[in-house]
């Protein structure tokens, strides 16, 4: 982060957002770049075109009151701390304020410059170190990617932005083929190997904004945001490619291949993670069951031979 601190303000009353943005200019070494939101629904909009480093949030907006305005700030900005604001008469709100997510809370009519710079940089590293913990208990500790209780905390602000954007959303279920074959015949070593080439094509070929998961052993999950529900088409095109291209430059005794299941919801259709999950589970399934009845599929030691003969 830069030395500008990037404030985000909302606050309704034009003298105390005056007061703030005065307390600021007098506040230590730092220089803070403050901007104003009159309502809850003005700082969402802000939110969806300009970057802020910390939210100062009045407790007393025309359109939000109390807690309901945290709730939904940390729900539309889970990655930006929030302060709140609060008259001398509330503080007991202010206090749980901080209970469901805020990191402080200031008094009007007991700020100061220099308090008030303080607490926007405590705020914002307190936030930074939670995030660090809070993100190295949701990763998979092999791959880096999330693991399920990462995806499943992230997927649910998904579905709270598609329902808010009315946009489409896709679940890719991915089986990573042979898994237990490679484990068996070259050790989990190798399959951890694997494991790791699989989730780098995965996270090459996805967008940063999609949430790509390991949910365990070979089990991949993708959810990312269909607009107009062609979305999926060209990446899993993509997906093929990038698994060829990856064999035909490898050296491993064997190649990776992915059974993929899709499940799709459109922009005025509800629909829960786990419904998600288990829709995708089952057109895996049905997949893996249309392949089995055209034939029987190459074993692991037929294609240790066509790579040894390549």
């Amino acid at each position: 982060m830069s030395d500008k601190i990037l404030v985000l303000h909302v606050e309704d009353n034009p003298g105390d957002a005056r007061l703030m943005h005065e307390y600021l200019r007098e506040g230590e070494s730092a220089e803070f770049d403050v901007t104003v939101a009159a309502s809850l629904a003005q700082a969402l909009e802000l939110l969806d075109t300009l970057r802020f480093d910390v939210v100062l949030l009045d407790l007393s907006l025309p359109d939000a009151q109390g807690l309901d305005s945290v709730r939904q700030m940390g729900e539309s900005a889970p990655d930006l701390p929030i302060v709140v604001l609060t008259g001398l008469d509330d503080e007991t709100t202010a206090m749980r304020a901080v209970q469901v997510g805020a990191q402080d809370y200031l008094i009007k009519g007991r700020l100061d410059g220099n308090g008030c710079a303080r607490a926007i940089r405590y705020a914002i590293e307190r936030h930074r170190t939670r995030a660090e913990l809070r993100n190295q208990s949701l990763r998979d500790d092999l791959t880096g990617l999330y693991n399920r209780r990462g995806f499943l905390a992230l997927a649910e602000q998904h579905l709270r932005m598609a329902v808010r954007e009315r946009a489409g959303l896709a679940l890719l279920f991915c089986d990573l083929d042979d898994l237990k074959e490679i484990n068996d015949t070259f050790g989990h070593p190798e399959g951890d190997r694997a494991i790791v080439a699989a989730a780098r094509i995965l996270r090459e070929t996805l967008r940063e904004t999609d949430i790509v998961a390991r949910l365990g052993g070979d089990e991949f999950t993708v959810l990312l945001l269909d607009g107009n529900g062609a979305g999926v088409a060209p990446i899993l095109a993509r997906l093929r490619e990038r698994i060829d291209a990856h064999n035909l430059r490898s050296d491993r005794p064997y190649r990776l291949s992915m059974s993929i299941g899709v499940a799709r919801r459109g922009a005025a259709m509800g629909a829960s993670v786990q419904e998600l999950l288990a829709e995708a589970d089952r057109a895996l399934y049905d997949q893996k069951r249309a392949r089995r009845k055209r034939g029987p599929r190459q074993t692991l030691s037929g294609k240790m031979q066509q790579v040894r003969s390549s």
